[in-house]
Formats: structure tokens, sequence, C-alpha cells
């Protein structure tokens, strides 16, 4: 029986809610203010006092205080005097669900509360979130919050933030969807103080209804936003998310920070699960919808500013050529470049010949290019390493000396769009501030030093990449059906088998003759093994001897497993030496199906080198993943050792997502290791696991299948009780009509991993 991969839902054009816009939140025509007050300490004021600037722009601003003679009673009222298209509520928590109601009965479609005092306190705070979500659900309101320092929409004229100073960020082309109104807040400044203007900036705070995803939907159809900075801390909706994401990466670039790289996760289901943490998966999948990521916020500014201005055409591996004005910043930049796993490629003997001709002889001129202190010769210095073939980006540097050379000018004389340039200008002052602002606007990336320059050019080169691949179309392959139960090792190397990956030759002992005849069988030096699909972690209890070569070197195995309380074993060839690898296949809580491949053995949790891509995926696309690993040299041909055939691996990785995606009684399925042998890649050990169904969890195969049954149920430290079905190799079965099973512990009770 064979199973089918279906497609997920992760098209660009996976719009959840699309209909549900918001501009009434962001580009409002009448504002309240409810909880407005003349005590300038009060956040109402000082909402009240942002907003003036919307007021002075022609929008109605209403403010209402039911206490206060002067201003209106209620949100109704103030409808009454003007549009009301959006309600910023500044009272306590235990009265916002009345407050929000009464706006939406007055016509308001958006609300944001700024206040604290719901979910994020635990105990009657979790009630009152509960009450707003209920009150967007009946009245179809919009609401950002709570517990969110507001929103900046500066094209609108709309600072909805009781910040101070949000009044001199500027309209511009850089938007910014943080999870955090704080974090919202300080990328704005760091963008403002780097030059960049702001189209919208978005803090969710508790996001009972307006979620990231929804703001990404928003800013796909934002002719105003060159590009967009994203902050995550959590993530409620896997797929949603990167629909959204992945959509608005076909428009425009997208840049992202996930907060959590040292939370290593707390559900770790096997070695797979301890390494896919949410951090790890988050970043993952945010990848492979197209966004570029970043490690920090002054990373995130450099980079998201640089792709607001310019991008580097699609391409697999840009090239960079380097320009540097002085020798030790030109250092630190290359060797940031290096650590980004950029290329920069020597120039041609042409290209150095005309560099030759324009650069003092005792300067270093193959790439990077060293021009001493620059004089009018810059702008050809620029062009000369932009017209190399092998240059694609260039990223430079100099110091602000205007005495010596117009920088600025020799950055627009020889700017050329299919050739962008990051410019890192070094200095301080007004001066400086003014002629960063004049490059932005000649469409050159600005960076303030050398850091900040390659992680731009870091930025655009992986935007680059990730438009150079082609949109890959899921082709859904057969895949052998998982039925619920337990699989000891021979079974599940049996189910890879029939993915068509290559497994040792085996057999399967019930018996000391067994396993005698097996030696003699396959011939030593062999492997023996405990045959017990309640044991996960087979080294850690001695449950694996290698080497076993003669009939005396068995049965002293043999004797050591039965000390274990062994009744199977397993004896199979010994494999090839060689590298290995970790692959699993398991279900994410967050996102779904995903597909994990890292230096494996008992090695694979220690050292964390692993990638991670979101099933079903193209054997191509799963291809690529090596090329991620820190350790990936180890897999060329090592000091002599063998070389990975990265088609042979995607086919395999391919095949696994497909068998985990087309078949829901399928937890988890962890190849470790995957040797990567001279003669290919071979399984040498495997873990399924799949949730308990039937009685003790486990579901017998239906007659017509003659797979034998996987037995009992191992789960989380204990084995259920037996239930044999009509596709078992012995005794009647029990198991024929569905019974309770235990609810499922949290991830973090199993291990399954390296045998």
């Amino acid at each position: 029986m064979t199973a089918t991969a279906p497609r997920t839902g992760l098209d660009a054009d996976t719009v959840v809610d699309a209909g549900r816009n918001l501009d009434a939140l962001f580009a409002p025509k009448g504002i309240a203010v409810v909880g407005a007050s003349r005590d300038p300490r009060k956040l109402g004021a000082a909402l009240a006092r942002s907003l003036s600037g919307f007021a002075a722009r022609g929008g109605n601003l209403a403010l209402v205080n039911g206490r206060d003679d002067t201003m209106h009673a209620s949100v109704q009222a103030a409808a009454q005097h003007g549009p009301v298209d959006l309600a910023m509520i500044c009272v306590p928590a235990a009265v916002c669900p009345g407050v929000l109601t009464e706006a939406a009965r007055a016509g308001a479609r958006a609300a944001v509360i700024c206040g604290g005092g719901f979910a994020e306190t635990g105990g009657p705070g979790i009630a009152l979130q509960e009450e707003l979500a209920a009150v967007v659900a009946e009245t179809g309101i919009r609401l950002l919050g709570p517990n969110t320092s507001g929103f900046l929409a500066p094209h609108a004229g709309v600072t909805a933030s009781f910040v101070p100073g949000v009044a001199a960020v500027r309209p511009g082309k850089v938007a910014v969807v943080a999870a955090s109104g704080g974090v919202n807040h300080a990328l704005a400044f760091l963008l403002t103080e780097a030059g960049h203007g702001i189209s919208l900036a978005v803090g969710l705070g508790n996001a009972v209804d307006v979620t990231a995803p929804d703001v990404l939907d928003h800013l796909a159809d934002d002719a105003g936003t060159g590009a967009v900075a994203l902050h995550v801390e959590s993530v409620a909706n896997g797929p949603r998310l990167v629909a959204a994401v992945r959509r608005l990466t076909a428009r425009r670039p997208v840049v992202a920070l996930v907060v959590g790289r040292h939370d290593i996760g707390a559900f770790a289901a096997s070695h797979t699960g301890a390494l896919a943490t949410s951090w790890r998966t988050t970043r993952a999948a945010l990848a492979q919808a197209g966004a570029v990521l970043v490690d920090d916020e002054r990373e995130l500014v450099d980079a998201v500013g640089a792709l607001a201005v310019t991008r580097v055409p699609p391409h697999r591996d840009a090239g960079v050529g380097v320009v540097t004005a002085q020798a030790g910043p030109g250092l630190l930049l290359l060797d940031d470049l290096r650590g980004r796993r950029v290329r920069v490629p020597e120039l041609t003997p042409a290209t150095q010949d005309r560099l030759g001709t324009l650069l003092p002889p005792m300067t270093y001129q193959r790439n990077p290019v060293d021009t001493g202190r620059p004089g009018p010769e810059l702008a050809r210095v620029f062009r000369t390493v932009a017209d190399d073939p092998e240059v694609d980006v260039i990223a430079a540097y100099a110091l602000h000396e205007p005495d010596a050379v117009d920088v600025v000018g020799a950055a627009r004389e020889a700017h050329d769009p299919d050739v962008p340039m990051v410019l890192g200008l070094g200095g301080s002052g007004e001066d400086v501030a003014r002629d960063r602002r004049a490059l932005l606007d000649a469409g050159i990336a600005v960076a303030t030093e050398p850091r900040g320059v390659a992680a731009a050019i870091g930025a655009l080169i992986a935007d680059a990449r990730s438009r150079s691949r082609e949109a890959a179309t899921h082709v859904s392959r057969p895949v052998p059906a998982v039925f619920g139960g337990s699989y000891d090792e021979d079974q599940a190397k049996r189910l890879l088998d029939d993915l068509g990956v290559r497994t040792t030759e085996r057999r399967a002992c019930d018996s000391r003759a067994d396993a005698h005849a097996a030696l003699t069988d396959l011939g030593g030096p062999v492997a023996v093994k405990v045959l017990d699909a309640s044991i996960l972690h087979k080294t850690e209890v001695g449950g694996v001897h290698l080497g076993v070569g003669t009939v005396e070197d068995l049965d002293a195995a043999l004797d050591r497993l039965d000390a274990i309380g062994a009744d199977r074993y397993l004896v199979e060839r010994m494999a090839d030496p060689g590298v290995d690898l970790v692959l699993g296949a398991r279900r994410d809580p967050v996102f779904g199906p995903i597909l994990l491949l890292g230096l494996g053995g008992t090695t694979a949790e220690a050292l964390a080198d692993v990638a991670i891509r979101l099933a079903p995926l193209s054997p191509g696309e799963a291809a690529e993943m090596p090329a991620e690993l820190g350790g990936r040299i180890l897999l060329d041909g090592w000091r002599g050792g063998p070389v990975l055939d990265t088609t042979e691996l995607g086919r395999v990785v391919a095949a696994l997502g497909d068998l985990l995606v087309a078949n829901p009684a399928l937890d988890e399925i962890e190849v470790n290791p995957l040797r990567l042998t001279s003669r290919g890649l071979v399984a040498l050990d495997a873990v399924v696991l799949t949730p308990p169904r039937s009685q003790g969890g486990h579901r017998c195969p239906p007659p017509s299948v003659t797979t034998p049954c996987p037995g009992p149920m191992p789960r989380y430290g204990r084995t259920w009780p037996r239930a044999i079905g009509p596709g078992c190799r012995s005794a009647p079965c029990s198991a024929t009509s569905p019974t309770a099973t235990p609810t499922s512990p949290p991830w973090s009770t199993r291990s399954p991993g390296f045998g």
C-alpha cells in the first residue's frame, strides 16, 4: 500500500482573511483617543500630543473622556462630530473589552489597546484578553495589541504612539513589523539615525487579532514600502507566517531577526527534536520563504536599509569587489565577508592592468583594491572594479575627507544599477550625515563602519541567491503507508528500503541459533544489536556490539545483550567507513512537517551543525542543504574520504519528507547515522515514531497488507500492552475496535536517536 504526499498550503498567493484589510488602522480618516487627559503625565495625554500632527493635516482627532466636560463623553458621541475609523484605547485593562465593544458599535473599524494587564500577566488578565478576542470575533473590528506602544505611519501623518521623539521619524521606504512595541520603536529610531525613513512601523504586542502575517499581507500591496524589517519572538501559526512572507518576498525584500538563539528547546523528541528548536526552525522556515536572516538589530538596520535602496540581480553566487581607501578597515571588511561565506574573486588581469594605471604601485589591487588615500581617480577605480566580469556588487569604505576627495561625487559618477554599491562612509558630524543622506538619495546603500558594509553586502547577496532559485513545483511521489504502532530497527529499515534508501544487509533473529545462522550467512565482521522497539538509545544501554567476526565473539556479544534483557537480536553486515550524517523528519508543533540534516552519529547534538527545511520539498531544493553545514568540507573528499553526491542526498531527503507528509500515522523518522561511504549513502540505524492509537497505542495493518505488524507500542520509557492484528505474525488481534489511549506526554519526555 502506498500514500501520496499532498501539496502544502504555502504558496505565495495563499492569503488568509485578505478581505479584512488594515486601511482603517494604518490610514484612518478619523481617530478617537479614549482615555484622553489634560494631565501631561498620563498615557492618553501623550497619545493626544503625538497625534496632533494628524489633526494638523486635516484628520479628525477626537478626545474622549466621560469625566472631562471639555471632551467627548463617548466614542459614539465623538462619531457624531466626524469620522472615527480608529480608536486609541488608553484605559485600565478591566474596562477595555467594554470600550472596544462601544467603539465597534460607534462605527470604528480598528482599535489599538496600548496598556498591559492581559495575558502577559496571567491570572485574570488571561480572561480579559479572551474577552477582547470575543469582541473582535463578534464585531469584526481589527485590534492591534493589547500591550503595545502603538505604530507609526508617517506618510499618513499618524504617530499612534506615546513614545517621545516619534515625531522625528520621517517618511521613507522601510517598514518595521515587530513583535515588541519597544523593539519597533528602537528599530525606527536606529533607521532614522542611519538616514532612512519609515513607511510603517508596527509593534504587535499580545497580537490578539492583528498578527505579523496580517501586516505583511498589508505591506505586500503597499507600493511605498521598499523593504521590510521583521522581528519575531514567537509564532502562533507557522504556515500562515510562511505564506505571508513568501507572498511579500515575491514583491519586495524581507529581512528577519528571530529572537531565541540560546533557547535550545524544551521539547526534545530525539536528537532531531533537540536540534530543531523553535529558533532554528523559525529561521529556516523564513529563509525558505525568501527572507534574509540577520543576527542582531544593528545588522537588521544595515541589511534592510541597503535592500530598501538597491538589490543585486538574481545570482546564485554573486561576486564582491572590495574597494577601500584605508587598509585597516579593508581588512576588517574582508574578514567579515569571508565569515559570511561571500565570494571575493581575484580580479582579472585586464582589470588589474587598468587599476595599475590609476593607483600607486605599492597598493594591493587584486581584490580587495586598496586605493591608498583616495583622490580624483576614485570614480574611475569604482567603475573599473564594477566592470570586472566576476564582480556583481561593490563593497567600499572611505573616511570622510572632503579636502582629498569628493566621495559622494565619485560614487554618483560610478553608480551602475546593475552593479550596486554599499559604501561605508566613516566620520561624524552633520556634514557626514548629510553626505550619507545624499548617497541614499542617489540609490547607493550606506553604512557607517566596515561591519555595517559587510552586513549590507551579505543581505544583498542572500536576497539575490534566494531570487535566483526557480520556484520548485513539488511533484507528489508514491510512498509507503505507515501504520500506528511501534517499529523496531529492522522494521524501520524495511520502511527505508521501500523508499529506496540503502541499508545494510541484515537478519532479524528470534534466538541465539538464528544469530549464529546469520553470522554464517553474512560472514564476518558483523554488528550485533538488541532488537527491541522500546529501546531507542541502544548504545547507552550496551545494546550494540561491532566488529563481531567469530563464533566466540558472537556468543560473548549475545551474553552481554541477554544481560540487558534482550530476547531478539539484529545481526547485520558492517558498513564501510565514512562520514556520519543525521537525517530526520518530524512534525513541528508550529510549522508542521520539517526535515533536518546535520553531522550525525553520537556527535549530532553536541555539534548542532544542521540545516532545516519545511516539507515537502523537491530533490533539487534538498540537495542544497549540505552547503549550509559548517562541517560541509568533510563531505567533499576530506583527506581522501568519500565525496557526497548531492543528487542522491536530495532524493533521500525529499523521500523522507514525502513519507512524513503523506502519513498522518507517522510522528517522526530519524536516520542516524546516515553514513556517506565511497559507495554512496547507507542508513546504519533508524527510528520510527507513531502516535498512540487503538489499544495500547497499536493499530495493525488491514488484512490485505502483508507487512508484519509492528507489535507493542514503546512510548516514553514504557511499553503499552501488546495487541496483535490480522496483518501480524501470530495470535488474534484484540485491537480491532478503537479504545481510549494514554495522552501523549510533552515532546521533551522521549528521546530516540542513535543506536
